[in-house]
């Protein structure tokens, strides 16, 4: 009769332990499966263009979130040189590859460069806010601005045309990426040497800018 016992307290002696490997097991992939996906489409500015791998504003974004101890990874898929109508044709497979909860557009600033019109960067602007909705993520609309050597009816119209689509689309508006940038005197010197786009040294403030706005969508 004890030999009986003892085998079947074995038994459940070596059942609770093969519980406890699964759980352990178990954990690590649970913690990977919160973990969300934070994807930002943009341009050059958004793509490094100019500096070290490393050094951009969405670089640092992910050695913030990482900090802060944020369970979100964050693909960096900006093109140098990328339009809106680019973005907007990327769009739906990146959608597709990554599954993020939340997505951050930094596009239109090539397309004011090229003059092209405003109502097409627009238009192209909602149909990728469309689909970030359609595929249930959060947005963000990064505003950019122009010199005023483009006349003030275009710069006024293109400074607006960020704030509509955010507000007609219900996403999130980071105002303009590159303020306390191009918009402060002697910025010539934040900028390569190229005027267009910022130096190393000036995308912590560009994180800065982004920042507020995209901190409690992370929660």
């Amino acid at each position: 009769m004890m030999w009986s016992v003892d085998i079947r307290e074995g038994w459940h002696r070596r059942q609770w332990l093969a519980h406890c490997s699964l759980l352990l097991w178990a954990a690590p992939l649970q913690a990977q499966s919160r973990e969300r996906t934070l994807l930002v489409v943009g341009d050059s500015l958004s793509a490094e263009y100019g500096l070290a791998r490393g050094s951009g504003w969405v670089a640092l974004l992910a050695q913030r979130i990482a900090q802060a101890r944020l369970r979100w990874r964050v693909v960096n898929a900006s093109i140098s040189g990328d339009t809106s109508s680019g973005g907007l044709a990327r769009l739906p497979a990146l959608l597709q590859e990554h599954r993020p909860a939340l997505v951050v557009i930094e596009l239109g600033a090539n397309d004011a460069l090229r003059g092209l019109p405003l109502a097409m960067t627009q238009a192209n602007l909602e149909s990728m806010a469309k689909a970030v909705k359609a595929a249930d993520a959060k947005l963000v609309i990064v505003g950019m601005q122009l010199p005023p050597n483009y006349g003030r009816r275009y710069t006024d119209d293109f400074s607006a045309l960020f704030a509509r689509v955010a507000t007609a689309e219900h996403a999130a508006l980071v105002p303009f990426l590159l303020h306390g940038v191009a918009d402060v005197p002697g910025a010539d010197a934040n900028f390569q040497a190229d005027r267009i786009h910022p130096l190393a040294s000036q995308h912590p403030r560009m994180l800065d800018n982004v920042w507020p706005v995209l901190r409690p969508l992370l929660r």
